[in-house]
């Protein structure tokens, strides 16, 4: 019976990972869609470099002013208006992007819609994950969710080759928001609509530190600036170095998967060691600035090379960052892990922008070495940011022991 019962519980832990990993994918589609397919829309939009990293940098501006909203509406809501609420937009903002975007206003207009709609779907899967998830399969959780935008990558990536080539860069957008409508649909019809229920007022909360909490949300806004210049311009470059359309898209595509086996790897051994995660996130940051020295060389096969090992290794990191901070999170893991999706957002919005308008301006090439260096200074922060959770958990015990990731009560010095 006991296994009978372990059983049922995997299975649904399963579906909710990956019904909560197709909605963050879902909302973080959009940017990826329109990096993949630059070539084809720029030229039919009449916009450069710049323009295109502003589209990028609004999407994820959008979506860091929405999150801040979403959650405590959604808390009141219910998850079923949370769900329908991110299909909505993603839906209206597909079928913007496929029918009435003609130039630079509208693009931008239609990517703060889409913005929202990642804020929501954000939210929604958070949420989900948070209130649901077994504690024994957390850090599996973190990286089979957070593999969603590399799932996103990947779709962005095969798109070009195949519905993009056939029929047209708009047919993706209008795929997705049937997506989105599907979506909407199907919450209305199957998930839950009860509220949060209230947490229990148990006295003193105690609250993460927070000195290094922000410094380990400067960290990802860094690192995220970076990679998220990865997946928006790889493709520009690849085109410019040589590659064709159809194999910069295969690039997306073969990184992204691998990339997605790697955080999966990360957070199911996360789940069986005490702590030492922030070390490792360092180390993947620090090999993601390789990998961009490597693709600045500008030799095709070099691009193809240390593309796959900048996605597969250098951007297999925020799932672990996620669970590692959330896990020192004391009474407020979500609030803990809120700071880092912020700083997550921010660089998501900064990085393509600045250094959009920067390859414009001067070339990919010194671009790239630039985002090397933001890895690099992400690794550093993370590893001070170590330095103060473990002063942190000397000076202050918690009042809960940190366990071992999967939830086993292990005694154990602070290893953070």
């Amino acid at each position: 019976m006991r296994i009978g019962r372990l059983g049922a519980e995997g299975a649904r832990d399963a579906r909710l990972m990956l019904s909560a990993s197709a909605l963050t994918a879902l909302g973080a589609l959009p940017p990826f869609l329109l990096g993949a397919q630059a070539v084809r829309v720029r030229p039919e939009l009449g916009i450069g470099l710049g323009v295109l990293g502003a589209a990028v940098s609004t999407f994820f501006a959008a979506a860091a002013l929405g999150s801040f909203a979403a959650g405590p509406v959604f808390d009141r809501t219910g998850r079923r208006v949370a769900v329908a609420a991110a299909g909505g937009f993603v839906a209206l903002g597909g079928g913007l992007m496929a029918a009435l975007v003609r130039g630079p206003v509208s693009l931008l207009a239609t990517m703060v819609v889409l913005g929202l709609g990642n804020a929501c779907c954000q939210s929604a899967s958070n949420s989900s994950m948070a209130r649901a998830l077994a504690p024994s399969r957390r850090g599996l959780g973190f990286g089979v969710k957070q593999s969603a935008v590399q799932f996103a990558i990947m779709v962005g990536g095969v798109a070009v080759p195949t519905l993009g080539r056939w029929l047209g860069w708009r047919s993706t957008f209008a795929t997705s928001a049937a997506v989105g409508a599907l979506v909407v649909a199907l919450a209305l019809v199957r998930v839950p609509a009860g509220r949060a229920a209230p947490v229990a007022a148990t006295g003193a909360v105690d609250r993460p530190p927070w000195a290094p909490l922000l410094v380990s949300g400067v960290a990802i806004m860094f690192a995220s600036a970076a990679a998220n210049f990865i997946g928006s311009f790889i493709a520009s470059w690849g085109f410019e170095v040589g590659l064709s359309t159809t194999a910069t898209g295969l690039l997306m595509a073969a990184g992204s998967a691998a990339s997605i086996a790697v955080r999966v790897f990360a957070g199911w051994r996360a789940d069986r060691r005490h702590g030492a995660n922030l070390p490792r996130v360092a180390a993947q940051m620090f090999a993601g600035a390789l990998c961009l020295v490597g693709v600045a060389w500008g030799v095709p096969w070099a691009v193809v090379v240390f593309g796959f090992l900048a996605f597969a290794v250098g951007w297999s990191w925020p799932g672990l960052l996620l669970f590692a901070v959330a896990r020192v999170g004391r009474d407020s893991p979500a609030q803990a892990s809120g700071v880092i999706q912020a700083g997550a957002f921010v660089g998501g919005a900064a990085g393509p922008l600045l250094l959009g308008t920067m390859a414009g301006a001067v070339g990919f090439r010194p671009t790239w070495l630039v985002a090397a260096g933001l890895f690099v200074v992400a690794g550093v922060l993370v590893l001070v940011s170590r330095r103060g959770f473990r002063a942190d958990l000397v000076a202050r015990p918690p009042r809960e022991p940190l366990t071992w990731g999967g939830g086993r009560v292990e005694p154990s010095g602070p290893r953070g």
